[in-house]
């Protein structure tokens, strides 16, 4: 079986130059949108839209999970006040991660990687930790993908421009 990766986005300014160096690559690929943490769901909706113009745009196939944010908020339940990077970040990477590997698994890609960790705001080490232990747990493997270094960033940010996405201010979550 050959490579086929499926890549958790998160929006579209964290993963418009990682998409759009995976198809200049030609790397087997789909983006999958799963952000059951993005509230409230006018933004969610935004979020998912730019995304999803970024896809077409490289030809990559989009496909978008479930929007649960009841069961994001009892998984998070008792983390509300947790800064940036805190506890909740870890049970939020975690959710998303694992949900996204199992859904590999039953439908044909051998490997996850995710975009989780571009943005200067969230930590990568975090994002790796949760990804192995979903890895772990669903036999899928995680693939590291570099989005910040190598001249990814600078791409990033001229995509943003060149694109004019959405670039939103917040992560998603706001707690209760």
């Amino acid at each position: 079986m050959s490579d086929k990766l499926l890549l958790l986005s998160c929006c579209a300014p964290c993963s418009c130059a990682v998409i759009k160096k995976l198809a200049e690559d030609n790397v087997d690929f789909a983006v999958v949108f799963y952000n059951p943490n993005i509230r409230p769901k006018a933004e969610y909706d935004k979020r998912r839209d730019e995304n999803e113009r970024v896809c077409q745009m490289y030809h990559v196939p989009f496909l978008e999970l479930e929007y649960d944010n009841d069961a994001w908020c009892k998984a998070t339940q008792g983390l509300e006040n947790e800064p940036e990077r805190g506890s909740r970040c870890s049970i939020c990477f975690h959710l998303r991660l694992k949900r996204v590997m199992e859904y590999a698994l039953q439908n044909g890609y051998n490997q996850v990687a995710s975009v989780l960790g571009v943005s200067r705001y969230k930590n990568l080490d975090q994002v790796n930790q949760m990804a192995a232990q979903a890895s772990l747990e669903t036999g899928v493997p995680y693939v590291h993908i570099e989005g910040r270094k190598h001249g990814m960033q600078e791409l990033r940010q001229q995509l943003i421009k060149e694109l004019e996405l959405y670039n939103q201010d917040y992560c998603g979550c706001k707690p209760r």
